[in-house]
């Protein structure tokens, strides 16, 4: 019996993807409510939410592809 056995592929998908979803949202949002409730934000707040972001769309992007179509094909 193979490791990859255990793990439960579309619940694996839907959670990594709704996680990206989660920190694209979270990085959009602060940076749009800093700017209009707060006036600005540090360069270090805004480097992070933009981090969140990107992340959050990379792994909306990865993660179906990698725990959805590669690695149950090659199982």
């Amino acid at each position: 019996m193979a490791r990859t056995d255990t793990l439960d592929y579309p619940t694996i998908t839907k959670r990594g993807f709704l996680l990206g979803l989660a920190l694209f949202a979270i990085g959009v949002a602060g940076e749009v409510l800093g700017q209009v409730v707060l006036g600005g934000l540090p360069g270090w707040e805004q480097t992070l939410l933009a981090d969140l972001a990107a992340l959050g769309i990379l792994l909306c992007l990865l993660v179906p592809f990698v725990f959805g179509v590669l690695l149950p094909l090659t199982e």
